[in-house]
């Protein structure tokens, strides 16, 4: 019995089969999509498949995601899930910066979609779906304003406070504000997940559940968690490489139809938070709106915090210009993003009018990409 519900726990891992077998054949043409030589019907082909293998990847993620989360307990579960997913992010924005061409505002845009992709369009579809199904729901008001406490001010200094610094170029900070800027990024994070892990953990469960430690389902000599592991990060990294493959049909597209280099950073930002999105909605639809507020303010915190310190670290050594500056335009939605997330997590219950608000913001940023 052992042994078939072992064949049956690998048969149920073909997504990794056929995400591999995809992501394999975009390898093969690599050469050919980035060039820009195939017929509009061949580079349709291309940019679905990739999709498509992407996202086999990103919900098989999810499931392995799940099962540690419930394992752990929270908050180490879906800290588990955001830490990979970002440090992977990380690396892929780096790997553009050092190899593809140098373009100084990859960071900025990849940051500022996530941003707007987590805090809007994520929050406002879980908002939305959960409020839909459950009328009401609760969460842990502590751990929301924690989230938010750091988040604001990490990304205001990040991505506002550089258009306003007596830099050479408006955008670009000096070489001293971007030490500053990696230390206190840095630091605050680590104070954060101090406070997460360690001092303040009943903040990140939700009302009347046990906070880490007591709210798991371990068991002693339970090993089957590391298979779990090691499948998630299998999966994280086909998400992500199919993603970096999925950006040349992309960018060709975008070449040839003509529309903005933004709307590729969110297109590859969708495609590699799409296992912290759907999870986050997931938790949300099944009237676990902890996890999912801890899923997405986790995830946006992250981005930040790790993404800021590492590219302004490249840019010093290599000599990359790095603009982090947002525009007049995206500066506004930004605030307003941020008023209105203060507003949605001052209360201990949601509903679906606070849904349609974020979702709102999220279309006014698309919207502004196409027409800025």
């Amino acid at each position: 019995m052992t042994k078939e519900r072992s064949l049956r726990a690998w048969a149920a891992e073909w997504p990794l089969l056929a995400a591999f077998a995809i992501f394999a054949a975009g390898t093969a043409f690599k050469a050919d999509l980035g060039a820009g030589g195939l017929s509009a019907a061949w580079l349709s082909i291309a940019f679905v498949g990739l999709f498509l293998g992407a996202m086999l990847g990103a919900f098989a993620a999810v499931r392995h995601a799940e099962r540690l989360a419930h394992h752990f307990g929270e908050p180490y579960g879906t800290l588990i899930l955001t830490i990979a997913v970002i440090s992977i992010e990380v690396a892929t924005i780096a790997t553009i910066m050092l190899h593809g061409k140098n373009d100084p505002h990859i960071a900025r845009d990849t940051m500022y979609s996530v941003i707007m992709i987590v805090v809007n369009g994520v929050i406002g579809i879980g908002l939305l779906w959960g409020g839909f199904r459950h009328r009401e729901q609760v969460y842990n008001l502590q751990g929301a304003n924690a989230y938010l406490s750091v988040l604001i001010p990490v990304v205001i200094l990040t991505m506002v406070w550089p258009n306003y610094t007596h830099s050479a170029v408006a955008g670009v900070l000096s070489p001293a504000k971007s030490y500053f800027i990696m230390g206190m990024a840095g630091l605050l994070y680590a104070v954060f997940l101090a406070v997460q892990t360690v001092r303040h953990r009943g903040y990140f469960a939700a009302p009347g559940e046990a906070p880490a430690g007591g709210g798991g389902t371990r068991r002693p000599g339970d090993r089957r968690w590391i298979r779990h592991a090691v499948l998630l990060l299998a999966y994280l990294l086909l998400v992500v490489f199919t993603a970096k493959l999925f950006a040349l049909p992309l960018d060709v597209g975008i070449d040839r139809l003509g529309l903005p280099g933004a709307a590729g950073a969110l297109a590859v930002a969708l495609l590699v938070l799409a296992p912290e999105g759907v999870a986050a909605i997931k938790a949300a639809r099944d009237n676990e709106l902890q996890r999912s507020v801890n899923l997405a303010l986790g995830s946006a915190l992250a981005t930040v915090s790790l993404t800021a310190p590492a590219v302004l670290g490249i840019g010093i050594v290599t000599g990359h210009t790095v603009m982090l500056g947002l525009s007049p335009a995206n500066e506004i939605l930004l605030t307003l993003t941020f008023f209105v997330s203060i507003l949605t997590f001052s209360s201990v219950r949601t509903n679906v009018l606070q849904g349609f608000v974020h979702l709102l913001l999220f279309l006014t940023y698309v919207l502004l990409i196409f027409s800025p």
